[in-house]
């Protein structure tokens, strides 16, 4: 059994290979490909957190896979990511447990480049702007992910503490191929961006109808048990696009961003326009207009975990790397 280190994940996951992956990924899940059932939670009451199991298998990525990965809030500030985990694949022919790897890095960077992905397919092709809303792990994935995906000249980073949000954007600065800078706030940030990134543990929206200019496309990964990214006003008016129908309408645990504007009607079921595996494929339609605002709400799917490990695990066979052993 092949154990591959985060460290060891790191240097061999692309982020640009990646992007491409998750296209036909998300294809494979929309059209029933891919059998992803519904994760499950576990409970950490004293701690508000959760210890999620997400399985899947995914032929075409030859990916046989489960992610268990851990969501706890209250390391916010600590320096521990607030979701770490950890994937065990298995030989899809045989059954046989084939790797052990760090997850925590796949996490954040399939996530983030399924947003540079959502991008690609619903940004305005002149969209030069990307506001990062946060500061953390995710944000920084973000912020080097989207902007490959368009010709970018400049990234704005807003977060609720102005320190933090310079220290990312000097990080950054060497990183990312446009001009990186802090900005006072986030309506700041997102006023005239043509693509804007939430990642944030908000808990009163970072995403508000009145600051979007005219065909922004809006990236959000946020999840608070407490409260919201993004306002009525945007869900509402937004066209809105989602990895599963099924996932992000009923996610485990509820997503509020999504389950609030549903439970009070603010929008039914039939507001997700489409999954971006459907826009993929061509059967169902993406932007519909250069005015119209297009939301992109991700709750996380176990195929794009897959895509990134079926990448690492061959990347490691050709390069060597990790660690063998017998179980």
């Amino acid at each position: 059994m092949l154990v591959l280190s985060r460290r060891d994940v790191e240097e061999l996951l692309d982020v640009d290979a990646l992007i491409d992956s998750l296209a036909p990924a998300m294809a494979d899940l929309s059209a029933g490909r891919a059998h992803v059932p519904e994760r499950t939670a576990a409970a950490v009451p004293e701690r508000d957190a959760l210890l999620l199991d997400m399985p899947g298998h995914a032929p075409s990525a030859g990916a046989l896979a489960s992610k268990l990965v851990s969501v706890f809030p209250g390391n916010a500030g600590t320096g521990l990511p607030v979701r770490q985990a950890v994937i065990v694949a298995f030989d899809p022919a045989t059954g046989e447990p084939a790797a052990l790897l760090d997850g925590t890095h796949i996490t954040a960077v399939r996530t983030a480049a399924c947003a540079a992905l959502s991008a690609r397919l619903l940004a305005r092709d002149d969209a030069s702007v990307v506001a990062v809303l946060g500061t953390g792990v995710q944000a920084r994935a973000h912020a080097i992910a989207v902007p490959r995906v368009r010709d970018v000249r400049e990234v704005r980073i807003a977060g609720r503490d102005h320190a933090k949000a310079a220290a990312l954007a000097e990080e950054l600065s060497g990183a990312v191929d446009a001009d990186v800078r802090a900005v006072a706030g986030y309506a700041e940030a997102v006023a005239g961006a043509g693509i804007v990134s939430a990642a944030t543990y908000a808990v009163e929206p970072v995403v508000r109808r009145e600051w979007l200019a005219p065909g922004t496309h809006v990236t959000s990964i946020g999840y608070n048990p407490r409260g919201r990214e993004v306002d009525d006003a945007t869900i509402a008016d937004a066209a809105l696009f989602v990895e599963s129908r099924a996932a992000a309408l009923a996610a485990v645990p509820p997503n509020l961003d999504l389950a609030e504007p549903l439970e009070r009607g603010v929008i039914t079921p039939a507001h997700v326009r489409a999954e971006l595996g459907e826009v993929v494929e061509g059967t169902r339609p993406g932007r519909a207009s250069e005015e119209e605002i297009t939301l992109y709400k991700s709750v996380g799917v176990v195929v794009q975990d897959l895509a990134a490990t079926a990448l690492v695990l061959r990347e490691a066979r050709r390069r060597g790397a990790g660690t063998e052993v017998r179980l």
